[in-house]
């Protein structure tokens, strides 16, 4: 009797579960002083030495020196930001390079994936990989023609220990995403096409669902945010929809909380970057604002990321304006 108590107000509390109270635990800038006159599409990863920052910096997107960077949170201070990739071919030519993702494979092995190219219709994926937790890098790998790796959302480790990559590709003014498949060293690289139906959509973030149910949400250019779903762990997917949530064609992203808490970071505006909010949802499907992060009359809050840490505290940045990056972390009650 006990026992079935238990599950029915376990069921009861996830079927209809009370806004939680977000604690904001602490928040500021990566740095201060910046290393760059701009800056964007940061990504977070927790490791044994602290939470590991990236993203991509220089004169502006797009410029040749457009380099990527970390910076490392230890004891609550953040270390000075340092060049980890850049887009030098030789002493003469460089690229820019682009949205940097940072993904813990194991214990022993940190990957950065990139972008390097002269624009998102003509970019290529690398990737680097660490066995000292980011402190050193080794030399670009380039990930397979046809592939590019997670463009800019966390890849994510399934069931069965297949890494999957959520991706996409702009080609011809058509936005399409679709997911990529590796082994946990980055090997034998697979791509999986979705059907984008009637969106033009990119950046898909993945979220986690029980008996290998997975969602991704994902920009679109058709003023919402576009879902697609599996019911086979990721080998097949669901056409593209809509998820009725407005947004501003902008990057976005999210992540399964262990209590199986869905969160979303997005701007859920029809036009500009100048709101910032923190979204929840329990089916993917119905959401709500539980915090607003910016709500400002002007500014760019943007192209956010958000982890977990094995503490169960969240962890969350965004672009500040072009000029910074935005760090926060906070805890559900």
């Amino acid at each position: 009797m006990q026992t079935l108590l238990f599950i029915l107000s376990f069921f009861s509390f996830f079927s209809n579960p009370e806004k939680p109270n977000v604690k904001i635990l602490s928040s500021g800038f990566i740095y201060e002083k910046l290393p760059t006159p701009e800056c964007h599409a940061s990504t977070l990863v927790e490791t044994e030495n602290g939470i590991l920052a990236s993203w991509f910096g220089g004169t502006y997107e797009r410029h040749p020196d457009v380099n990527i960077y970390t910076a490392r949170l230890t004891n609550g201070k953040w270390s000075t930001p340092e060049v980890v990739a850049d887009g030098i071919e030789n002493k003469d030519f460089r690229n820019p390079t682009w949205n940097p993702v940072l993904y813990r494979n194991s214990d022993e092995l940190l990957t950065l994936y990139y972008k390097e190219g002269p624009n998102p219709k003509e970019w290529w994926g690398l990737y680097k990989t660490s066995d000292d937790e980011g402190k050193t890098w080794s030399k670009a790998i380039q990930i397979p023609p046809g592939m590019l790796g997670p463009v800019k959302n966390k890849t994510v480790k399934l069931s069965d220990g297949t890494l999957l990559h959520p991706s996409s590709f702009e080609t011809n003014g058509v936005w399409s995403m679709h997911v990529e498949t590796t082994t946990a060293d980055n090997q034998k690289w697979q791509k999986i096409e979705i059907d984008n139906g009637d969106f033009h959509a990119i950046q898909p973030t993945v979220l986690f669902y029980p008996n290998g149910k997975l969602q991704m949400l994902a920009r679109t250019q058709e003023g919402v945010i576009g879902t697609t779903w599996s019911l086979d762990n990721g080998k097949s997917w669901s056409t593209v929809e809509s998820t009725g949530l407005v947004h501003n064609n902008s990057g976005i992203d999210g992540v399964t909380l262990k209590s199986g808490i869905q969160l979303l970071l997005c701007n859920p505006i029809k036009k500009g970057r100048n709101k910032l909010s923190l979204m929840m949802s329990m089916d993917g499907v119905n959401w709500e604002e539980i915090y607003v992060l910016e709500d400002q009359p002007k500014g760019e809050f943007s192209y956010p990321a958000i982890i977990q840490a094995k503490d169960g505290t969240v962890h969350l940045t965004y672009t500040y304006n072009r000029e910074k990056v935005k760090y926060v972390s906070l805890a559900l009650e």
